[in-house]
């Protein structure tokens, strides 16, 4: 695979990580959502944007952002920030896409760790149908609580993950 590298985004990653995203969303989404939003020209262009803001404003100090490298090419995005207050001290993850070519290669999982390390509770949507994400993230220790919204057409499923037990610290 070359070499491969999971690490923090800086703001100069935001063309690569838009490059990802859009193209994620091509590779897993076709068939469910419209063919007008996933081809719209532009895009690109719109999902910079949006990462060079959540890259560098202070709105989003909170939040976690990494990236997947493969040979110094960005193939793999993710960001998790706070969920809504009244969830407690949950993360919540938000974007975590990898181009195809590298599903079963690890770096999801990899992904995932630097944005919502293993313990830490955690929620997120996925779209329903699409059972290669679901199952990735019941691996993960995710389980469906109840909850669905639809956004762009598509349905989505609520997950979350308790946060991991602790063995009680041996008395001094």
């Amino acid at each position: 695979m070359g070499n491969v590298e999971v690490r923090p985004a800086r703001t100069d990653d935001a063309e690569g990580m838009a490059r990802v995203h859009v193209q994620s969303w091509r590779e897993t989404y076709r068939g469910i959502m419209p063919d007008a939003v996933l081809d719209d020209p532009e895009a690109p262009a719109r999902r910079e944007r949006m990462w060079t803001t959540v890259l560098s404003d202070d709105r989003y100090a909170a939040n976690t952002f990494a990236v997947a490298e493969v040979d110094g090419r960005i193939v793999g995005i993710a960001m998790s920030g706070p969920a809504d207050p009244q969830h407690g001290d949950v993360r919540e993850l938000q974007v975590l896409y990898l181009l195809a070519g590298h599903h079963g290669s690890g770096l999801g999982r990899r992904l995932l760790q630097a944005v919502v390390p293993d313990g830490t509770a955690a929620a997120l949507w996925v779209a329903d149908p699409n059972p290669r994400a679901q199952a990735f993230y019941r691996a993960a220790g995710f389980a469906p609580d109840g909850g669905t919204k639809v956004e762009e057409g598509v349905r989505h499923l609520h997950l979350v993950r308790p946060a991991a037990a602790t063995t009680p610290a041996r008395p001094a």
